[in-house]
């Protein structure tokens, strides 16, 4: 039998007395955890007791490097172009309904002789998932091998994957715990939770979208703010340039919520054309990932004339999918009709992002299949306007039993009335600078 240094309820006492965490206390509980040695309902215990007390910036950093050293880390330095070594950066997005922007920007960014190592994720409750979305073009393959992952980025300049098992276990086991133990709002345990994985993942830059509003993690600006400004010091401390942008999600991205129909609409994007709040965001995202790698070009060019559409087609090709192929379709739809004349003033993120979930778009459990034709096609958005017996949207899903819990969540998720007033999509940035 093992001797371990540590007993789980000491350091739980003290964090439950307000106490600061050694190093040595928090690199022993995370890779003791990691081992099986504290269990869940300690590891519980300890997650509350850091929600309601909370954590130093010390302690934040602390937690995130035993995070990262609980598995490996990938190396990037191999990528090479006329003979030196080509920039790494990545985005994250903290979730959205309808946010499938990092589908045109990883070969938006790629144009520009940059690596976009896109490692993502799949979704659960009303927000989606990058994979999901993809796996909906016949032939796609989200899982790689690191060895594969380096060939594409090599070759392409972008993949967009699955996260390795090996990279940040810990965080995985304490992602779900987190979970089912309503200590997922506690911002040191989200910060090093998305930072863990972005370091191991060796990328050189790294932009974050922080959402903020009814449909996103973060409700309250100032909360998204403090978030943001851990994130960009964790980054930053760990040699990563690191800035944030706080943008808006009281209202759904795009005119598409779901998985196929996202994929069309990106590749819309990708063709010059798509909903102008995902073009803004998608080009905003990728100067700020450009300018982290020293570039000064205009993205938007590259959306103009071809170049992001010729990357995408080879991004998706490298990983087993046909970019020509048809895309799946629901059985069956049902659209909401306007019963009154006016101007649509308010398009709720969350009540439109749960309805898509409820017909089929989204997970409760990770373990739950998703439909690749289920989702909401928007056919009006804020500030434009509305006659008695318009089409509001149109509702997709094979199993139509479907449809009327869907509209249940969809009852109070949009008003109709005189007066909209515009909203910015971009609230503000976080950086070095500004700490």
């Amino acid at each position: 039998m093992s001797y371990e240094p540590f007993d789980a309820v000491d350091v739980i006492r003290a964090k439950r007395d307000r106490e600061e965490l050694t190093k040595e206390h928090i690199d022993w509980v995370i890779d003791a955890y990691t081992r099986g040695v504290v269990a869940d309902e300690q590891m519980s215990a300890l997650a509350m007791a850091i929600f309601l007390n909370g954590m130093s910036a010390t302690e934040i950093q602390q937690w995130t490097q035993a995070m990262i050293n609980s598995g490996e880390r990938l190396d990037f330095s191999s990528i090479v172009g006329a003979g030196k070594k080509i920039a790494t950066s990545d985005k994250h997005s903290t979730g959205g309904v309808g946010d499938k922007i990092t589908l045109p920007l990883a070969p938006l960014v790629a144009v520009y002789n940059v690596a976009v190592p896109q490692l993502s994720g799949r979704g659960l409750g009303h927000t989606g998932g990058t994979l999901d979305k993809l796996e909906s073009i016949p032939g796609w393959q989200a899982y790689l091998s690191n060895e594969r992952t380096l060939e594409i980025l090599s070759d392409v300049g972008a993949v967009i994957c699955a996260a390795g098992t090996g990279l940040a276990p810990a965080d995985k086991k304490l992602y779900a715990l987190r979970d089912v133990t309503s200590t997922v709002e506690a911002i040191p345990l989200i910060a090093s939770s998305i930072m863990s994985k972005k370091i191991a993942e060796g990328t050189d830059s790294l932009v974050l979208d922080v959402k903020v509003g009814s449909g996103a993690f973060m409700k309250d600006v100032d909360y998204a703010q403090e978030l943001a400004r851990t994130m960009v010091r964790l980054g930053t401390d760990a040699g990563v340039k690191t800035t944030a942008l706080l943008t808006n999600m009281d209202t759904p991205l795009g005119l598409t919520v779901g998985n196929a129909c996202e994929v069309e609409e990106s590749v819309e994007v990708l063709a010059g054309g798509g909903p102008s709040d995902v073009v803004e965001l998608t080009v905003a995202l990728a100067r700020e990932m450009l300018r982290s790698c020293g570039i000064d070009e205009d993205p938007a060019e590259a959306l103009a004339d071809g170049r992001a559409m010729d990357k995408w087609r080879a991004m998706i090709s490298a990983q087993g999918g046909d970019p020509d192929a048809a895309l799946p379709q629901a059985r069956e739809t049902h659209t909401v009709y306007a019963t009154e004349t006016g101007v649509l003033t308010r398009l709720d993120a969350l009540g439109v992002g749960v309805a898509s979930w409820r017909l089929g778009a989204g997970r409760a459990r990770k373990e739950d299949q998703v439909q690749a034709g289920a989702g909401i096609r928007l056919h009006a958005k804020p500030g434009d306007t509305i006659r008695a017996g318009d089409r509001l949207m149109t509702l997709m899903t094979d199993t139509p039993e479907r449809f009327e819990r869907a509209l249940e969540s969809l009852e109070d998720a949009y008003t109709i009335g005189k007066e909209y007033e515009p909203q910015p999509l971009i609230l503000g940035k976080v950086s070095t600078e500004q700490q």
